[in-house]
C-alpha cells in the first residue's frame, strides 16, 4: 500500500510534467510565429492595415530621327471601388454606363456579392473623365453624387499615337498593361517598359484611407526612347502617294520602303491598307490581326524583271556578259522543252544594255544559263535571298529560293528573269541598294539610338556590312545601265524633272493554290537616286490592281517618281537635271533673221528650235525674246510669213511619249491642252509633236499601245 506521500509526489511530478509539455508547446508556437513564419504573418498584417498599389512606369517615348513624336504614354486612370462602401450597385453602373460607356451587367457582376477590399472597373480613363466624375461625386446638388460613393481613380499610364495612321505597323500596339503587341512596341518592348514603382497607404478595418497615416512612395523609373531612322515628313510624302497608288489603281494593297543606299537606314516603310492605333479594331481581331501585318517583311512575292538588275549584275561582274554584247530575240527561248517567251513582239538584234531596258526574258534567261547554278546562287546568297536580313522587327519571312542540289535548268533561266523565285519587299530593296552602292549588302535597320529619359544614348546602331556581291566597278555600270532603262526604256514612268533617276520596272504573276490567277498581277518598281551617286533607293509594290494594263510601269512607277520627287528635297537631295545642276538662259530675240542664223544663235544660248514651216526667215517666235529657260529649251519659231502668234495664246506641247494615260493625262492638262486618247498602255505616238507649240487648248491626240 502506497504512501499518501507518494501519491502526492506523483500527481506533483505529472503536474509538472503537462506544464512543462505545455510550455515547450507555447514555445515551439512562439519560435513558429516569430522565427518560420515572421515574414509571411508580417506581410499578412501589412496587408490588413495597409493598401499597397504599383505606380506604372511610363513607357519610352518613339521619335523620328529629328527628335519629333510618333508615340507617347500619357497619365490616365484606373477606376476602382469599395464593395463595402458601394450604397448602390445598379445605381453606380447606370452612372458609369452612361458617363463612360461602360458595361452596366459587367460592372453589376464584378460588384454584386464580393469580398474582396477593391474591385477595378474600368483602365486607361481619361483625365477629363475622372475629373467629371470627381466632380459630380463632390457636388452635393448632383442626383448621382451618392451613387459614385465608393470610387476612386488611382493614376495609370495609356499609350498615344499622335501622328494617326502614321506608320501604324512599324510603331505597332500595345495591350491595356502597356505590354507591347506588335511592331517596334512588341521589338523593344523591355527598353520601352522602363520599372515600376509602389505606393503603400495605412488603412482602416474598411480599406479606408487614414487622414493621418503614413504613405510610402517609391517612384517608377522611365522607359528608355527609340530614336528611329525614319524623318516624320518623308514618312508621311510616302504614305499619301501610297493610299493614292491603291485608289487610282484599285488596288487590293500598295507597299513602299524609302532606304538610305549606302546605310541599310530605312527612310520610310509604308503600307495599305492601315488602321489608327489609336482606336484599333479590338472587336474584331481577325481583321486586326490582317491590318497590324507587317507585309513589306512578312509577304513572299515573285519579282518579275526587278529582278533582272541581279542578273544582271552577277553576268557582268564574272565576266560572262557586257553591256556592248549583242544578242537576238525571236520572241521566245525554248529551254529543256519548255518554250520561255518574251513578255511581247520580238526585240530582233540588241545589246546586253538594251536587253536591261527592253526587259527582254530571253537574254537573261541565256544569261542565267550561262552563270549556272553554283555560280548563280553564290551570287544570289551574297544578295540576301533565302535570308532574312535581320532587320530589326519581328515577323520577317526569308523568301523562297529552290535548294542548288534540286534546281534544273528550266527553273535556273526562269530565275535569270524573275520567276520561280519568290523574296519580301525588305529582301528586294536591300538587295538593290547592293547593286548600286559599290556592291555591299546592307543590314536594314529602323532605330538609330537608344537613349534615356535625358537624352544620353545608351546604344548606337552602325551601318553593318553583311557581304560584298559584286565589285564597285560592276555596281558604276549598274547604275549607268539602270538609268537608261528610266530614260530610255520601261521605266520611263517613273522619270523626275531636276532629278536623274535609275531603276526596273517589275510585273509578276500571282499564285494562289498552286495555279497562276488569270489577269492578276504584282506591278513593281524598285529605283534608286540620284542616278550617278545613289542616296536614296525606294520599292513600291502594286498588288492585284484592277486597272489595264496592270504592268510596273504604269501602277507602280508613276507613283514611285510622285514620291522622290516629294521626297528628295526633303533629305537635302539638290535638284540636278542628268545629273548636273539644271542651268537656266534667256530667250534671244531672232525675229527677221535667217532661220540658219536663227538656229546658230539659239544653240550659244543652250536653246533648240524648230519651225513651223520650210521658208527661210523667221516671222515670230515662241517664247519671246528675254524669256528665262532652262538650257536644252526647244523653242519654237514661225517661218510661215503670217504675223508672229501672241505668246499668251500659244504653249509647248509636253513630250509624252512613254508615259501611261494617267501620266498623259496630267502633262497635257497643266501644259493647257486637252488630250484625245486612242488605244490603250503606253503613249506610242502624239500630235502634235512634243516640244512643238500649239494654240491653248487644243487637243493632242495620243496612240496608245499595249508594251
Amino acid at each position: 500500500m502506497r504512501s499518501p506521500g507518494a501519491t502526492v509526489r506523483k500527481r506533483l511530478v505529472l503536474l509538472m510534467g503537462g506544464f512543462f509539455l505545455l510550455f515547450l508547446c507555447v514555445c515551439v508556437r512562439l519560435v513558429d510565429l516569430q522565427i518560420v513564419r515572421q515574414k509571411e504573418l508580417t506581410a499578412r498584417g501589412v496587408k490588413q492595415w495597409t493598401r499597397s498599389g504599383v505606380v506604372s512606369a511610363r513607357r519610352g517615348d518613339i521619335v523620328d530621327t529629328n527628335g519629333k513624336l510618333l508615340a507617347q504614354s500619357v497619365t490616365s486612370f484606373i477606376l476602382t471601388a469599395r464593395p463595402r462602401d458601394v450604397k448602390n450597385v445598379n445605381a453606380l453602373a447606370g452612372v458609369l454606363a452612361r458617363e463612360l460607356g461602360l458595361s452596366e451587367e459587367t460592372i453589376i457582376k464584378k460588384l454584386s456579392g464580393s469580398k474582396a477590399a477593391s474591385v477595378t472597373l474600368a483602365r486607361q480613363i481619361s483625365r477629363e473623365d475622372a475629373d467629371r466624375l470627381r466632380a459630380i461625386r463632390q457636388s452635393a446638388e448632383n442626383p448621382d453624387s451618392d451613387a459614385l460613393i465608393g470610387i476612386t481613380f488611382d493614376e495609370d499610364v495609356s499609350r498615344w499615337y499622335p501622328m494617326g495612321t502614321l506608320l501604324a505597323q512599324v510603331l505597332g500596339l500595345c495591350n491595356v498593361d502597356g505590354e507591347g503587341q506588335s511592331g517596334l512596341e512588341l521589338k523593344y518592348n523591355d527598353e520601352l517598359s522602363g520599372k515600376p514603382g509602389r505606393i503603400v497607404t495605412e488603412v482602416d478595418a474598411r480599406a479606408r484611407t487614414l487622414p493621418d497615416g503614413v504613405t510610402l512612395y517609391v517612384p517608377a523609373e522611365q522607359g528608355h526612347t527609340l530614336r528611329l531612322t525614319i524623318d516624320r515628313d518623308v514618312q508621311a510624302a510616302v504614305e499619301r502617294a501610297v493610299r493614292e497608288c491603291a485608289q487610282v489603281n484599285d488596288a487590293v494593297s500598295v507597299q513602299a520602303i524609302a532606304m538610305d543606299v549606302n546605310t541599310g537606314a530605312v527612310l520610310a516603310m509604308a503600307m495599305y491598307p492601315t488602321y489608327d492605333p489609336a482606336n484599333p479594331p479590338r472587336d474584331d481581331l481577325d481583321k486586326l490581326n490582317e491590318l497590324m501585318r507587317l507585309t513589306v517583311l512578312g509577304d513572299v512575292y515573285e519579282p518579275g524583271s526587278t529582278f533582272k538588275m541581279l542578273t544582271a549584275s552577277a553576268a557582268i561582274d564574272c565576266g560572262a556578259t557586257s553591256p556592248q554584247e549583242g544578242f537576238y530575240c525571236s520572241g521566245k527561248i525554248t529551254v529543256d522543252g519548255s518554250t520561255v517567251r518574251c513578255w511581247g513582239a520580238p526585240h530582233g538584234t540588241e545589246t546586253m544594255a538594251r536587253a536591261l531596258e527592253n526587259s527582254c526574258n530571253p537574254v537573261f534567261t541565256q544569261l542565267a544559263l550561262r552563270l549556272g547554278s553554283e555560280r548563280f546562287y553564290q551570287y544570289l546568297h551574297a544578295f540576301g535571298l533565302g535570308s532574312r536580313t535581320g532587320i530589326d522587327l519581328y515577323g520577317e519571312a526569308s523568301g523562297i529560293l529552290i535548294g542548288q542540289n534540286r534546281v534544273k535548268n528550266v527553273d535556273l533561266a526562269r530565275i535569270g528573269f524573275g520567276q520561280s523565285v519568290a523574296v519580301t519587299p525588305i529582301q528586294m530593296i536591300t538587295a538593290a541598294c547592293a547593286v548600286v552602292n559599290g556592291g555591299r549588302l546592307m543590314k536594314p535597320y529602323l532605330v538609330e539610338a537608344i537613349e534615356d529619359s535625358d537624352g544620353n544614348v545608351l546604344e548606337q546602331t552602325s551601318p553593318k556590312v553583311v557581304s560584298t556581291p559584286i565589285s564597285a566597278e560592276t555596281s558604276a555600270t549598274m547604275r549607268k545601265l539602270l538609268y537608261g532603262v528610266v530614260e530610255n526604256g520601261g521605266g520611263k514612268n517613273a522619270k523626275v524633272n531636276g532629278y536623274a533617276i535609275g531603276g526596273k520596272t517589275g510585273t509578276a504573276q500571282i499564285y494562289r493554290n498552286g495555279k497562276i490567277e488569270s489577269n492578276l498581277h504584282i506591278g513593281s518598281f524598285v529605283g534608286f537616286a540620284p542616278a550617278d551617286n545613289p542616296r536614296v533607293a525606294l520599292l513600291v509594290t502594286v498588288n492585284e490592281a484592277k486597272v489595264k494594263p496592270d504592268y510596273g510601269g504604269t501602277t507602280a512607277a508613276p507613283f514611285a517618281a510622285q514620291i522622290f520627287e516629294e521626297i528628295l528635297p526633303l533629305l537635302g537631295v539638290p535638284k540636278t537635271e542628268g545629273g548636273a545642276e539644271a542651268k537656266q538662259t534667256t530667250m534671244p530675240d531672232v525675229t527677221g533673221m535667217n532661220v540658219r542664223d536663227a538656229k546658230a544663235i539659239l544653240r550659244e544660248a543652250g536653246i533648240d528650235a524648230v519651225t513651223d514651216g520650210e521658208n527661210p526667215i523667221v516671222t515670230g517666235q515662241l517664247p519671246p525674246a528675254g524669256t528665262t529657260v532652262q538650257e536644252g529649251f526647244c523653242a519654237m519659231l514661225y517661218v510661215t510669213g503670217e504675223s508672229a502668234p501672241q505668246a499668251q495664246d500659244y504653249a509647248r506641247v509636253p513630250d509624252v511619249i512613254g508615259l501611261d494615260m494617267r501620266r498623259c493625262a496630267q502633262e497635257i492638262r497643266l501644259s493647257g491642252f486637252e488630250m484625245n486618247a486612242q488605244g490603250e498602255g503606253l503613249a506610242a505616238g502624239q500630235s502634235p509633236a512634243g516640244g512643238s507649240y500649239a494654240p491653248t487648248g487644243a487637243q493632242v491626240r495620243v496612240t496608245f499601245e499595249m508594251p
